[in-house]
């Protein structure tokens, strides 16, 4: 059976995952974590002059972390740990209420890359966040979470599609409007649902980020119960790692060496072009105004990025048994081998030497096992925020990840051991012992 630090740790991974269907979500478990261990949260329009300890600023669907141990120097190098809060879904669209044929049915938009089989025949909820009317001035906006089985993408019977097991491609437009109650559309009818369980009047409702959830809880798999599978393992796995990785650094006994900072991006499945995206001058923003509130000049910025080091977490590609064709012969990770180092000469990953120099070096010191992995040079190869992240603040980036299957998938898998072995080696560089 699994040593118990492994399945402790990966008990309270799919709490964090269950408490978080949407990149709102992710960002309000993280910051509730963060504000138990001691964190406290900075607003933009704060002043942060001579501001130390656990800090973390959240945006939307994006968060950044990070700790400053006391007489701390300005220009402390960061340890960066790079990850993402989205993952592929259905998103509702801005006027939902269709139907057809006698069925009343949501609209919906297909966000990142989803395998739409994965989503048919599934019980879906509806999560994300309303914008509401605020006497105050601006909007104020409230997460929403139903956990209950309101809708359901159906797949058409194999009496009146035998091509189905064919490869025959699902259209991506006419056949994805969930259904969930028979009768003619009734314009408002989702709105009114929404917000009735927000608690909130419907019509102080603005405008809103909702997105559809496989209801089904996160738990465990195999004769020894050694696969996790859930729903946004890609990436949540990560961030989860992150944030232990940074409270640990920081209520350790050890005082960090480095500025340890825990940055979850927005929008990395769609490229990572949005104002919460990798793309986006948001830490690179944060970074520099936190060397600036402890007295630092442009100098001492220069000298904390000249020293920084990131680590791109996200979820890498397990061999898959029945299409190991489709990976590089030498490279074929397993779950419960330990996080994967990516690797790609294109720079579709970041990582050179140096990155896995200092990363494996970090597992050695964490007692934790790592696998190589290269994409087969016949498929092209996915990507992540960690060339992204390089190119912008120019720092030695190595991209790593948890080995899985069922990538993207409304339900994936990976190793019962390899989330602790992440958080426990991206630990070890966030202290620089």
């Amino acid at each position: 059976m699994t040593p118990a630090p492994h399945r402790s740790h990966t008990d309270d991974l799919l709490s964090f995952i269950a408490a978080s269907p949407s990149p709102y979500h992710v960002v309000a478990s993280a910051a509730q974590r963060l504000e138990k261990a001691g964190f406290r949260e900075l607003r933009g329009t704060d002043d942060w002059t001579g501001a130390t300890g656990g800090l973390f600023v959240s945006r939307a669907g994006a968060l950044v972390a990070w700790y400053v141990p006391e007489g701390a120097a300005a220009h402390t190098p960061f340890r960066i740990v790079g990850t993402h809060t989205d993952s592929p879904n259905l998103r509702i669209k801005p006027a939902p209420d269709t139907g057809t044929s006698g069925w009343r049915q949501i609209g919906v938009e297909i966000y990142g890359g989803v395998p739409l089989n994965t989503w048919l025949d599934r019980d879906l909820g509806i999560s994300g966040r309303l914008a509401l009317r605020d006497p105050g001035g601006a909007p104020r906006n409230r997460l929403v979470q139903i956990d209950e089985p309101l809708l359901r993408v159906p797949q058409l019977a194999i009496h009146l599609d035998r091509s189905v097991n064919e490869g025959v491609a699902l259209d991506r437009q006419r056949h994805i409007a969930p259904i969930w109650a028979l009768g003619e559309p009734r314009e408002g009818e989702l709105v009114r649902r929404v917000a009735a369980a927000a608690g909130e009047d419907p019509a102080d409702v603005l405008g809103w980020d909702l997105m559809l959830h496989d209801i089904q809880s996160p738990g465990y798999l195999g004769v020894d119960r050694e696969f996790v599978v859930a729903s946004r393992l890609d990436n949540q796995v990560s961030v989860h790692a992150g944030v232990t990785a940074l409270v640990d650094a920081a209520t350790g006994a050890t005082q960090p060496a480095f500025i340890p900072v825990l940055a979850a991006f927005d929008h990395e499945e769609v490229g990572s072009g949005s104002e919460t995206g990798a793309q986006s001058p948001m830490l690179e923003r944060i970074l520099s105004r936190s060397v600036a509130a402890r007295g630092g000049s442009d100098e001492d910025w220069s000298r904390a990025l000249a020293g920084a080091f990131c680590v791109s977490a996200d979820m890498a590609h397990a061999v898959h048994p029945n299409y190991s064709e489709r990976h590089d012969p030498d490279h074929r990770p397993l779950p419960n081998g330990g996080p994967t180092v990516k690797v790609n000469v294109n720079q579709r990953y970041a990582t050179d030497s140096t990155g896995i120099a200092m990363f494996t070096a970090a597992a050695e010191r964490a007692g934790a096992p790592w696998q190589p992995f290269v994409s087969n040079n016949a498929m092209p190869c996915g990507t992540s925020i960690g060339p992204l992240t390089a190119a912008r603040l120019g720092v030695t980036t190595v991209d790593v990840g948890v080995p899985g299957l069922s990538m993207h998938s409304a339900r994936e898998l990976c190793g019962v051991r390899d989330p602790g072995h992440l958080a426990a080696i991206l630990t070890t560089i966030m202290v620089g012992d």
